[in-house]
């Protein structure tokens, strides 16, 4: 038994019991404090799990979390900033109005394709759509933040932030496939260019990385982080996609899976701060750190020079009164056309089809825009029948399943006509298309 003892760490490294430090396979001596490994590891053998626990805990937990507190600063910050600009109202609290979200950096595809506003894809990880969605963010930053700062050190922390907040939202704008947003597509994928925003990316970067974290130093770590980190992550990751399925359409999926896949690469590429290391971060994670703070401000330099002046209370408080004639029969007509999308996903997916009529009905009575538009309201309104009929058809299986197959594709190419004519024609209308309400991330 003794001789087993004394080579148990002949395989592995483990964790110098009297001050944290990794101690190398094979070594029997800490090279910090000196210590014997087999001493200590012969002295209480029942208790040691627990004590190594504790002093990693001790060696580790005890680091300081500064950027944490200071990214939730920031983010309340922005957050008060955009009440203010919403007339400080307890109406704007439940929901920001879309000019005051894209005023402070929400993505907007339409924004970066067509005016090159690149710093969109940083600055939405510091807005929030409302109350709850600041709210819960935040919170679940103080609980995430400071495990991922105090293992990795205040540089790297910093920099998986931004890294994988980015991430989240280049996700977020590559899913915008209005083709590829019927039936379990629409857990990923947009049908329309809605506006995104929020810390949920860079928060699930922070999981990812904790995640990677216990499974790659699995063998290092002490019995109660194990069960802490790794597997012991997959149930709120679980917990967060159930919910996103649940709130598909309105709750930006993507965003949230670029940022949890970005952050397990980063912990699979990254080492974290050992027990017993120097305090000292290496000049490239401090030019990292420095780069992306500076890499935010300027971001948010960007946002500041095209910020036009804080809205006033009627522009916050009501829509804009349309009074060209032309916009108005837009207005009118896209609505009929969203509400057609609405109750034909439902029909296709859920095989609910009450809405189909209603639908149909508003789609007959829209104006009439051009020949063009008009081509593609009769295809809609044939696209609502067809799907109606499946719905109710009682053929077997094998052929509902085709006809919906069918559907889908004949829906899909029908969705590229529309968005181009969007594009085009649409764009003398003065607007490209009626907003969905903002994503949050």
């Amino acid at each position: 038994m003794l001789k087993k003892t004394d080579n148990g760490n002949a395989g592995r490294p483990t964790l110098c019991r009297n001050c944290g430090a990794i101690v190398g396979a094979g070594q029997q001596q800490c090279a910090v404090c000196g210590a014997s490994v087999t001493q200590a590891t012969t002295r209480n053998p029942s208790a040691a799990p627990d004590n190594e626990t504790l002093r990693f805990a001790r060696a580790v937990l005890d680091r300081p979390y500064k950027f944490t507190i200071i990214l939730l600063v920031a983010n309340l910050f922005v957050f008060l900033l955009m009440w203010q600009s919403s007339g400080l109202t307890s109406q704007a609290l439940w929901e920001f109005p879309e000019p005051v979200l894209l005023a402070y950096g929400a993505k907007l595809n339409s924004l970066i394709n067509e005016q090159q506003q690149w710093w969109r894809f940083v600055t939405p990880m510091f807005v929030h759509v409302n109350l709850p969605h600041v709210l819960i963010n935040m919170y679940s930053l103080w609980v995430v933040g400071p495990y991922v700062e105090k293992l990795y050190g205040s540089a790297k922390f910093i920099v998986f932030w931004v890294l994988t907040g980015i991430a989240g939202v280049v996700a977020s704008y590559l899913t915008v496939r209005p083709a590829l947003a019927v039936g379990p597509g629409r857990f990923l994928f947009k049908s329309s260019d809605v506006l995104s925003a929020g810390a949920s990316g860079a928060l699930f970067g922070l999981v990812g990385v904790l995640f990677v974290f216990g499974i790659k130093f699995r063998r290092e770590l002490p019995e109660g982080f194990k069960r802490a980190f790794g597997t012991g992550m997959l149930p709120i990751i679980m917990i967060n996609l159930f919910i996103g399925y649940l709130g598909r359409g309105f709750i930006d999926n993507a965003a949230h899976l670029g940022g949890l896949a970005s952050g397990a690469i980063l912990a699979l590429a990254v080492d974290y701060r050992r027990p017993g290391e120097k305090a000292v971060v290496a000049t490239a994670w401090r030019v990292l750190q420095v780069a992306a703070i500076a890499l935010v401000a300027v971001s948010f330099l960007k946002t500041v020079q095209h910020f036009r002046n804080p809205l006033p209370p009627s522009l916050v408080q009501v829509e804009t009164p349309v009074v060209d004639e032309r916009a108005t029969k837009y207005v009118s007509f896209a609505k009929a056309m969203n509400d057609g999308q609405d109750a034909f996903y439902l029909a296709l997916k859920d095989h609910k089809v009450d809405s189909i009529d209603p639908a149909v009905k508003q789609l007959e009575t829209a104006p009439s825009l051009d020949p063009r538009a008009d081509g593609i309201k009769d295809s809609l309104k044939a696209l609502l029948t067809r799907a109606k009929a499946a719905a109710a058809s009682v053929a077997n299986a094998r052929v509902k399943q085709a006809e919906q197959s069918l559907l889908a594709d004949d829906f899909s190419d029908w969705s590229k006509q529309y968005n181009e004519w969007l594009k085009t024609t649409g764009r003398s209308y003065g607007i490209i298309e009626v907003m969905e309400p903002p994503s949050p991330q």
